[in-house]
């Protein structure tokens, strides 16, 4: 008997159909990737961020007690931006907001901006209008 000789090669109907396969599997693992990468930016972004308010808040803890306490005198109200702020207009606009803290509650009315203690001072540093903030007391002598 003779054998016929078969060729080894893909036909062009299974050549399509593999290409159609790639591209319908393709669309979501593409998607999966781009997840990936936004995750990675937004991350990148609120690290940025933390960063930029740690380093301030640092910054303030080494100043001097009686210069931040002036500062907090000066703007007057715990919701006033005082002059270790960034200027107006720049883009990620860092705040500090000091004020004086009332940390014992003598006055008993759970309000700790009321009846305030001498040594002590409230510190918050902000984002402008965003929702990342850094807050702490400090204490005169320390």
């Amino acid at each position: 008997m003779k054998r016929r000789h078969q060729e080894s090669g893909l036909t062009l109907v299974e050549v399509l159909v593999t290409i159609v396969l790639l591209a319908v599997l393709l669309v979501p693992a593409i998607n999966a990737l781009q997840s990936g990468i936004v995750g990675a930016q937004v991350h990148g972004d609120v690290s940025a961020s933390a960063f930029r308010l740690t380093t301030r808040m640092e910054e303030l803890l080494a100043e001097s007690f009686a210069s931040l306490s002036d500062a907090a005198t000066a703007a007057g109200s715990r919701s006033t931006p005082t002059s270790y702020s960034d200027a107006a207009g720049s883009p990620g606009r860092l705040l500090v907001y000091l004020s004086p803290y009332d940390g014992d509650n003598v006055d008993v009315d759970n309000d700790p901006f009321t009846g305030t203690d001498p040594d002590l001072l409230w510190i918050r540093v902000e984002i402008e209008n965003s929702v990342f903030s850094l807050q702490t007391v400090r204490a005169n002598g320390y």
